[in-house]
């Protein structure tokens, strides 16, 4: 018997909710109240927040990290401490959120937008070596949905053209790229610790890097231009306090402790679900390279192409949350078609490339065709449950399938 939609009145697939995010117990409670009891809540008394550096930079093959209060900051300071200056141009993905541009931008310099590929979803390494100008200075290649990027390719790509390497790694704790920790490849990593992300303190961010120099520029440039050794009172660079606090340290040391089962259970889940979704017509999961070695799952993404799968994908997101599927569409517009880039309303800064910029001349059809017409999210804690779970995604995208006519013959509020 064939089961009507819950969008037209039927029973819906799913009524128990899936995992909630935040995750937490007794652990953080207990950290939490230790910290507050011993009256050293600044990063520069405490001990919880180097305690945590150490951990999260070992456990993603670095020798140092430098937490910070969030993770455009981080990106930020990884460009400042690689030396970019007014009106270099850093390569940048369209698909992203736009703090992987606008901390470009705050360095004072010009992201430049290049191609995603459609079926990873990450920079497309040939939209990148074309995208590169006497003014090229560095590439920030992001791990989107917590699957690393083509960072062989990309390497080789900044090796031949001396760039340096930032690796927006916001979505990819524990993730790993030929059993190589994400955020170790790069000249420098950058996490984000918000609400939403694999591990979270509400805020935060870390920068990771096995070069002593990068870390000691990133710990100056952290806090307020000091430098090791040096008077209180002496500042050596523009900077600010960046510093993440103790009680952030201490809750996220207990993310941490976690990370390594919830990652293995998100990567197990979502490749259990890629493969039964990739069943269907018109239903592409985002593909994943043999190089990529483990995914975190911040992200589920897929594209939905409406002519073969029979519905388009925004009326596939209102079908599936009417069956008790949480989901969404993901960004509405490449970053270069954003007011921000087409107004070119930076505020103080980049004001005398501002004139030659146009970003409506950024061709990027991949990132476009994502954001208009195919791509769906699905949120990482969807993963932290069972098979079960994921069977039920997975009949409710057959039962949508199996009667688009329905959904076809209706109107829609949202087509």
């Amino acid at each position: 018997m064939i089961q009507k939609l819950a969008l037209i009145g039927g029973n819906p697939v799913r009524t128990k909710p899936f995992p909630s995010w935040p995750i937490h117990n007794k652990t953080e409670e207990k950290s939490l109240l230790r910290t507050l009891r011993s009256g050293d809540w600044g990063r520069l008394q405490g001990k919880e927040v180097s305690r945590f550096e150490n951990h999260f930079a070992t456990a993603h093959g670095c020798a140092h990290g430098v937490a910070v209060v969030n993770g455009t900051v981080s990106l930020r300071i990884g460009l400042l401490a690689a030396g970019i200056e007014a009106e270099d141009e850093v390569i940048v993905p369209p698909y992203t959120f736009l703090s992987t541009a606008t901390a470009v931008i705050e360095c004072n310099a010009v992201p430049v937008f290049a191609d995603i590929d459609l079926h990873t979803f990450n920079l497309d390494p040939t939209a990148v070596e074309a995208a590169i100008t006497p003014r090229t200075k560095a590439i920030i290649p992001v791990h989107f949905a917590g699957q690393p990027a083509d960072m062989r390719s990309i390497m080789a790509i900044a090796k031949k053209h001396n760039l340096f390497v930032v690796e927006d790694a916001a979505h990819a704790h524990g993730a790993s790229y030929e059993n190589r920790p994400a955020g170790s490849i790069g000249d420098i990593g950058s996490f984000s610790f918000q609400s939403s992300k694999n591990m979270t303190a509400g805020e935060g961010g870390i920068i990771t890097t096995n070069n002593e120099n990068l870390a000691e520029s990133c710990r100056s440039i952290q806090s307020c231009g000091r430098i090791p050794g040096g008077p209180w009172y002496e500042h050596h660079v523009i900077s600010g306090n960046y510093r993440l606090g103790e009680f952030q340290g201490a809750i996220l040391s207990c993310q941490l402790a976690r990370l390594e089962e919830q990652t293995s259970r998100r990567d197990r889940n979502g490749q259990y679900l890629a493969a039964k979704l990739s069943q269907l017509p018109g239903i592409y999961p985002q593909k994943r390279p043999s190089d990529c070695t483990r995914h975190s799952y911040h992200l589920f993404m897929l594209r939905i192409e409406a002519a073969t799968f029979g519905i388009s994908r925004n009326r596939v997101v209102e079908a599936l949350c009417a069956e008790g599927i949480p989901c969404s569409a993901g960004y509405a517009y490449s970053l270069p078609q954003q007011p921000l880039f087409k107004n070119k309303a930076f505020g103080p800064y980049v004001p005398r490339a501002r004139s030659r910029l146009n970003f409506a001349k950024a061709h990027c059809p991949n990132s476009d065709l994502l954001c208009q017409e195919q791509c769906l999210w699905l949120g990482q804690n969807l993963f932290l449950g069972s098979r079960k779970d994921m069977d039920d995604i997975a009949r409710a995208f057959e039962k949508i399938y199996n009667q688009r006519n329905s959904l076809n013959s209706r109107t829609s509020a949202n087509p």
